[in-house]
């Protein structure tokens, strides 16, 4: 006779004949292993900065050797000078030298149109990318072109040109007002017109505001190759003491970089938001930031130039400059045709595009530094191609297979509109 288990019972280790051990399972919070995470990252921090340690060591140490083991250089001295700021005074010429070659340079005498001036200044010998102020003592005649010729030590002759000479502007608070009001009618009066324009696009068909983005793609393509040219040119002029042309593909690539980290940015926030409004209005952001940049460098530009008296302004000026940037205030407003905009966002759109030129223009009539222009016209560069990239996927027919003739129509007319536009200002 089989006995059957009393359910009364308790089931005890003594009743079910298991261990303490197997009746009960162990308690997993009291043998956890502890959380080392944020040792073992510190101790990654610390290996990878040894690491880099030890490599910067190796490679000085090695440049080190390498320089006392070379053979030194035979040959004449390699002598290079930059004139980095021309200042015209009365009766006084100061220039602003910079060696930009790899030996000490002695300016020993300087002729002003092939008569002997006395010089006051450059009693030492300059070193590599050193920089030294030097006045001539020279009555120079306002709107007469003058070769300056400064004779080193060694016999070599290093030229600089003034095509026209003029009173050099003094700092000051009217003078940097007046700046201002240049980047105003450069920048921020050419954008807001251009915006005007917003209510007509608004009752257009979609393929007329594609068209429209198309010659923005234009108008950009021309602001591009127009910054790199300007950019380069004032590279090459600056005698490459800081890099040269490297600086202005330095900043076209950090302007894109830091573009495409705004674009993730903002499409992380239109992921929250409205995705088809959040989507034009970003576009619209995107091509204001990258005019805006554009804008900065070429305030710059004109600051700086004005600040040495090489540019002429005047009404003809101010209207030419207006002519060529309203097409900008249409570029913003493209991507706005299908949605309904406040008013004050479309002025901050405007100041954000234009207000750049004052900054500018303030900036390049203090600072008169090429380098600086440079890289400010490679970031506008730089900027530029960013948003080219940002509004040709909008350009695509709606199959996805390829664009229509009438968006390289656009962009052809874009860059034609530019251009006869430019023609309108002043060199």
């Amino acid at each position: 006779m089989t006995n059957t288990p009393d359910a009364s019972t308790p089931d005890t280790p003594e009743h079910t004949g298991l261990t303490d051990t197997e009746a009960a399972p162990p308690d997993d919070t009291d043998t956890a292993p502890p959380d080392d995470t944020g040792t073992t990252r510190g101790g990654a921090w610390i290996r990878g900065v040894g690491v880099v340690a030890i490599i910067v060591a190796a490679l000085a140490a090695l440049a080190m050797l390498a320089g006392q083991s070379l053979p030194e250089r035979t040959g004449p001295p390699i002598e290079n000078i930059a004139v980095e700021r021309t200042v015209l005074e009365p009766g006084q010429i100061s220039l602003t030298l910079r060696n930009v070659g790899p030996d000490p340079v002695t300016v020993a005498q300087v002729f002003v149109n092939d008569a002997f001036v006395d010089l006051d200044g450059a009693e030492e010998p300059l070193g590599r990318l050193d920089s030294e102020t030097i006045t001539l003592d020279y009555p120079w005649i306002a709107g007469q072109p003058y070769l300056i010729s400064m004779l080193t030590n060694t016999g070599l002759v290093i030229e600089h040109e003034i095509p026209a000479a003029v009173d050099t502007p003094q700092p000051g608070a009217a003078f940097f007002g007046t700046m201002a009001l240049l980047g105003l009618y450069v920048g921020i009066i050419p954008v807001l017109l251009g915006m005007l324009l917003l209510p007509v696009m608004r009752r257009a068909s979609a393929e007329v505001v594609k068209f429209v983005l198309a010659v923005t793609v234009g108008l950009l393509v021309f602001l591009a190759f127009d910054g790199a040219s300007e950019g380069l040119e004032l590279a090459a002029a600056s005698g490459g003491a800081f890099g040269g042309t490297t600086l202005v593909v330095l900043g076209a690539a950090a302007a894109i970089l830091t573009l495409m980290g705004i674009d993730r940015y903002l499409r992380a926030r239109r992921a929250r938001a409205d995705a088809a409004g959040a989507s034009e209005l970003r576009l619209s952001v995107m091509i204001a930031a990258g005019i805006g940049l554009h804008n900065l460098g070429e305030g710059l530009a004109i600051g700086s130039a004005y600040a040495v008296g090489e540019l002429a302004l005047g009404a003809f000026l101010v209207i030419g400059f207006t002519l060529h940037n309203t097409t900008e205030g249409l570029a913003i407003i493209a991507p706005l045709t299908r949605r309904r905009t406040s008013v004050p966002t479309l002025l901050g759109l405007g100041m954000l595009a234009g207000a750049p030129a004052i900054l500018g223009a303030i900036l390049g009539a203090g600072v008169s530094n090429t380098e600086v222009s440079a890289l400010l016209l490679g970031v506008g560069v730089g900027a530029i191609i960013q948003v080219i990239i940002q509004i040709v996927p909008s350009l695509r027919s709606d199959d996805r297979t390829g664009s229509g003739p009438w968006v390289l129509v656009g962009i052809g007319t874009g860059m034609l509109l530019m251009f006869v536009t430019a023609l309108a200002v002043p060199a």
